[in-house]
């Protein structure tokens, strides 16, 4: 066997032992943000903060499309590849403790691609709900977010999970009518007619490319508005 062929393997398995521990010690990630939420501190008087929650499609946000969260109240606590109860686990150290006047929650994709073991809808559509409890039990407006198309999964071939996206989004869009609060639609303005995502705003089906996130941005920003008059 090749040297660089062993040290591949080496590292791969490293890193898979890296997050197998990691899930062990401290399964919803709550150290990730420990000293960055200390050291945001709390919001400045007449600061309207904004709390973005959710996985990799949040997390990415920051890192491929910096300037939209420059200058502004925004704080991004996406993780990758982490599901709704993770989410939940950590909804106060991330979002209630930072005091925000608004939380947009974009999550659910992970939960149909089973990361974390098979999950219902209904188990989702729970962890959704009692983060928007919680939030609102907290004075927080809630924006909620579509889940965005996909066709597939590129790290689980096969799953077929347009449908069930669907369905998920059917249900967040009725369920923030019942609570009142903001339903943000990615959906319907990145689909295609598979009922994936538009190969022009994704790379691999399930994370939006650059171009991606600026179709999202002004449909964020309009939900936060009104978010924030109610």
């Amino acid at each position: 066997m090749k040297t660089s062929h062993l040290l591949a393997i080496l590292l791969m398995s490293f890193s898979i032992q890296t997050a197998v521990a990691q899930q062990q010690d401290d399964w919803p990630n709550l150290k990730k943000f420990r000293e960055a939420n200390a050291a945001v501190g709390l919001p400045a008087a007449n600061e309207k903060r904004v709390v973005f929650m959710g996985n990799s499609i949040t997390e990415g946000w920051l890192n491929l499309s910096p300037d939209f969260f420059k200058g502004k109240p925004y704080v991004n606590r996406g993780i990758g590849g982490q599901t709704t109860p993770q989410m939940l686990l950590r909804f106060r150290a991330d979002v209630v403790a930072l005091k925000p006047k608004v939380v947009v929650l974009l999550c659910g994709i992970n939960d149909i691609a089973g990361n974390t073991g098979p999950s219902t809808l209904e188990m989702i559509e729970d962890n959704i709900a009692s983060m928007t409890e919680i939030a609102l039990s907290n004075n927080i407006k809630v924006v909620l977010s579509s889940v965005l198309p996909a066709y597939d999964f590129p790290w689980r071939p096969n799953m077929e999970p347009a449908p069930k996206v669907i369905a998920l989004n059917k249900w967040i869009k009725a369920y923030a009518a019942e609570k009142k609060v903001v339903y943000v639609d990615y959906f319907s303005a990145m689909v295609d007619e598979r009922q994936g995502m538009k190969s022009i705003y994704t790379s691999d089906e399930v994370h939006p490319n650059k171009l991606g996130y600026s179709v999202m941005e002004p449909l964020v920003e309009k939900a936060i508005q009104t978010a924030l008059k109610k």
